[in-house]
């Protein structure tokens, strides 16, 4: 078994973020050094499987993927054509059925490649291994046989996803601890959180989040070891990448936090208001995809046309960690200034007056020269447009305000039976949402029968309540007695406020005073400050060591990372209009800016953090927040990210026997 030696982790040289060097491994490490001197052609086939197949379109371009000499990508359970004067590539799982299906193609005497570069995309099992070296006939066909360890997701430059879509179905569901798919899950979870750490050449601290139970005599549900169980296995494979892959660092080099759901409950339901957020939330988006109309040039009727809201994209780059508010005036800004550089545009504007948006819009579309150039941020304009008119219609600035102050203490059962009262023809969805973010704050209101008033109160049926009461599976809280059929008291000792206003900063925008429990719990990681007995660490460091990390050292490197920025004050409460202007930069709503103001060279040890059961956007917002803060990449993973109409069914099929997620959707 071969591995390569290539230095890709951050030891020195440039600095690469966690998706650059996902992407630079594949093209690179695997494609481009898979060739052979005798070969007639320069072109390649490419084989891969359905997972190894994700993994690659989610981390490189089809064009990318041309420019290494692959001509023809396959599926390898897919019929292929026979192609013995060209070289084949193998990205695969190491399975017993696709080692099956690889010494299938290669063995007798007319084999359909010339050579093959088997690249395993996690650790091969020995007899797996044993059954190729076997084959006589295949073995010397083999020009590379290799472990990439790469089988995770990047959706990010500082997120992936290990892409377990039923993963709270299959460890929180009512009858998942004694199932076949609670082992399967977690141990596919394992494998591909530690091929992350064995792709960018990382020894981590490994955290996790203990449970409450371990030193009481209370009895303790699997779904509360989920952390724990994840952590021991992750530590498993990394210590035997320590000993087999070449220049694999034996002392630690980053931090890695596990946690699960039951940390936040809220940030999966409340309203986000960033543009990212209000795009996936209320838009009817097909994974990053927009489909839109746009004027037929014949005439005729509109054309329908796509958009990916992804990172190449300058403009979403900048805008997708912006209040909404702020994105609609900056989008505005960028046509006006566009029209007043514009002399065909003026001429136009004859009455001097100003021009909407829309009418900005209808000009640009009206200059040909233009239209290429000016096409993303027109379709930004639309995007935008609608979600302040949906925001508009479904009244969402009333109920965000009323989830926030549920949030931070600042209204209560009182507000909650009004609005219920008082706004009968809101959304089935938006209702539960606001009842979940209730339960989670008043968990006491819903003991008994108080469940079931609550229900008739906002006419929300049965099936909707199931994503209230299942909240107690992701709460794991079996071992607490309660009264009653159904109770959400997850923390008798809980104040009636889940956050604390932030300090040292300043509430630009209204409706933007939220903020995920992860950005508290990484703050606190960054310091040394969590909770030893709350969160336990498998290798636990020397306190020298964590003083070290605390000042963010690097692999030898001692930068400061968690600098103090002088004295803090309060930041201000809400504002009293809809949206401020702006008056000051956040430093972290534009992706292009941080990226230009850091330098990476100075930046301390990674953070990485999982989340068992999904992530949310807002939490993937923070990593890019404080990787600028702290001076250290924070790269969030977890099992996916969930919108919350997504979150939402996933949540009520957790009390279902037969339904599955991939059956149903809200």
């Amino acid at each position: 078994m071969s591995f390569s030696d290539s230095d890709v982790s951050s030891h020195g040289g440039d600095y690469k973020n966690f998706r650059q060097i996902s992407r630079d491994r594949l093209l690179h490490e695997m494609l481009r050094s898979s060739k052979s001197e005798d070969s007639r052609s320069s072109w390649k086939v490419l084989i891969m499987d359905k997972v190894t197949v994700k993994v690659m379109s989610m981390s490189c371009k089809m064009a990318d993927i041309t420019d290494q000499g692959v001509s023809l990508v396959e599926d390898i359970f897919r019929r292929r054509q026979p192609l013995p004067s060209m070289d084949a590539i193998y990205f695969i799982q190491p399975t017993k059925e696709n080692v099956v299906m690889f010494l299938s193609d290669m063995s007798g005497r007319e084999p359909l490649y010339k050579k093959a570069y088997v690249y395993f995309s996690s650790t091969v099992s020995k007899d797996l291994l044993a059954r190729i070296k076997n084959d006589t006939s295949v073995l010397p066909r083999i020009g590379a046989l290799s472990e990439m360890n790469l089988e995770y997701f990047p959706i990010d430059t500082q997120g992936f996803i290990t892409d377990h879509e039923r993963a709270l179905e299959d460890l929180y569901g009512e009858n998942a601890e004694n199932s076949r798919r609670f082992d399967v899950c977690l141990h596919a979870m394992a494998t591909r959180i530690a091929t992350v750490f064995a792709s960018l050449k990382e020894f981590p601290f490994v955290r996790y989040r203990a449970s409450k139970g371990l030193d009481s005599s209370t009895v303790v549900s699997p779904r509360e070891l989920l952390p724990t169980k994840l952590a021991a296995a992750i530590w498993n494979s990394i210590t035997t990448y320590k000993a087999s892959i070449p220049n694999f660092p034996q002392t630690e080099t980053c931090e890695l936090l596990i946690l699960d759901r039951s940390i936040d409950q809220i940030a999966p339901v409340i309203h986000e208001w960033t543009y990212d957020s209000m795009c996936h939330d209320l838009l009817d988006l097909d994974g990053n995809k927009y489909v839109y109309e746009v004027p037929s040039k014949s005439g005729g009727k509109p054309e329908k046309k796509e958009a990916l809201l992804e990172d190449h994209d300058p403009i979403w780059l900048e805008l997708r960690h912006a209040h909404i508010a702020d994105a609609s005036e900056r989008l505005h800004e960028k046509m006006t200034n566009f029209v007043s550089k514009n002399k065909a545009a003026q001429l136009q504007q004859r009455d001097g007056s100003e021009l909407s948006t829309r009418d900005l819009q209808k000009m640009v579309q009206a200059l040909p020269q233009y239209n290429e150039q000016m096409e993303k941020l027109t379709l930004h304009v639309e995007i935008a447009g609608k979600i302040n008119r949906i925001i508009r219609d479904l009244a969402l600035r009333e109920l965000g305000q009323l989830e926030q102050d549920l949030v931070f203490g600042d209204a209560g059962t009182k507000e909650v039976i009004n609005f219920f009262r008082s706004k009968q023809d809101a959304s089935n969805e938006n209702k539960l949402r606001l009842m979940m973010i209730y339960a989670s704050v008043y968990p006491e209101k819903f003991e008994g029968d108080k469940a079931s008033k609550l229900m008739q109160l906002a006419k929300l049926s049965v099936e909707d309540m199931k994503a209230v009461k299942n909240m107690k599976l992701i709460e794991g809280s079996e071992n607490r007695k309660t009264s009653g059929g159904f109770s959400l008291k997850f923390d008798s000792k809980r104040k009636h406020a889940a956050r604390k206003d932030r300090t040292g900063e300043e509430e630009t925008w209204q409706l933007f005073r939220f903020y995920p429990m992860l950005e508290e719990l990484l703050e606190k990681l960054s310091k040394g400050e969590l909770p030893k007995d709350e969160y336990q660490c498998i290798n636990e460091p020397s306190p020298s060591e964590t003083s070290d990390q605390g000042n963010g050292s690097s692999h030898g490197r001692s930068t400061r990372t968690g600098q103090s920025s002088g004295p803090h004050s309060m930041r201000s409460r809400r504002t009293a209009t809809w949206a401020r202007p702006r008056l000051s930069d956040d430093g972290y709503s534009s992706d292009s800016s941080l990226r230009n103001a850091l330098d990476f060279k100075k930046m301390g040890q990674r953070i990485y953090v999982f989340i068992i059961g999904g992530a949310t956007r807002s939490e993937l917002r923070v990593c890019h927040k404080l990787t600028s803060k702290l001076r250290r990449e924070v790269v969030l993973g977890s099992t996916s990210i969930d919108d919350p109409p997504v979150y939402l069914t996933k949540l009520k099929l957790l009390s279902e026997t037969e339904l599955s997620i991939d059956s149903i959707r809200i």
